[in-house]
């Protein structure tokens, strides 16, 4: 059966998606100031969506123990090659986040779900994500999991491109959170795009301890091309600025990326 979100990462560098530009940086950057000041001892981590790496690497580089897991195989290659050029190993694998049977029970003191979450608009499928990602994670444990707020994206897709100005599209974004790759007005692939209410709601039904709940980029976003003209000193000043609000609850709403990290 073809998966149309593989095919759409197959096409598309996600290598260059969080470190081309400043508006683009400052979702990895917010997110690894926060993961830093939790996870400061050494843990064993799982990137269920690795992607290309940058969350990996980045905790490997830590001294933390990482395997590195995705279901496009593109990207695995890419982690990889990346890897000849470390002084370490890091275990890789393609992998469905849904079925996560290669590894035991209560194998990882820490699993970053990072991208699958969003990519599944079946809720059954999401269900079968959450549940492996707690299956092999030990008691005590965090789950990382990040998602796409369901009220931002309309917004940017329509401002982006009049095309998707559309009223059907509005109401079945703001009603089902969903989008499918044959959908007529679909503007990227199989999508599910959540609320932070939502997303705090599950983690309670699965008896998760919701620890924090922050925006990764806030409303970077919708003025990007004005970020990148700043100098560094302005880039670092609005990044501490957009630090010191990203847990404010308007600010989830209209983040492009947020993540919600709770405690097993």
């Amino acid at each position: 059966m073809k998966n149309y979100v593989v095919e759409s990462y197959e096409n598309y560098r996600e290598e260059d998606r969080l470190s081309t530009n400043n508006a683009r940086k400052i979702e990895f950057l917010t997110t690894v100031r926060v993961l830093d000041d939790l996870i400061t001892e050494k843990k064993t981590i799982l990137d269920c969506a690795a992607g290309t790496g940058i969350y990996s690497f980045h905790f490997a580089d830590k001294g933390h123990t990482v395997t590195a897991t995705d279901i496009t195989p593109r990207h695995i290659k890419v982690i990889q090659n990346i890897l000849k050029d470390k002084p370490y190993q890091m275990e890789t694998a393609v992998l469905d986040a849904t079925d996560m049977s290669m590894f035991e029970n209560e194998s990882f003191d820490v699993v970053l779900n990072m991208g699958p979450f969003y990519h599944l608009p079946a809720a059954d499928h999401r269900e079968k994500c959450l549940k492996e990602s707690l299956r092999v994670l030990k008691k005590g444990g965090l789950l990382i999991t990040a998602y796409i707020p369901r009220y931002f994206v309309f917004q940017y897709v329509a401002l982006q491109n009049k095309d998707f100005l559309d009223a059907e599209l509005a109401k079945q974004i703001i009603q089902t959170g969903e989008l499918h790759h044959d959908d007529k007005k679909c503007f990227w692939t199989d999508t599910y795009y959540s609320t932070c209410e939502e997303m705090e709601r599950l983690y309670q039904q699965y008896g998760i301890t919701v620890i924090d709940h922050f925006a990764q980029d806030g409303t970077a976003a919708h003025f990007s091309e004005q970020i990148d003209k700043w100098s560094e000193e302005e880039f670092r000043l609005w990044c501490d600025y957009h630090y010191s609000i990203c847990r404010e609850r308007s600010i989830l709403g209209a983040s492009n990326h947020v993540v919600i990290i709770g405690k097993k």
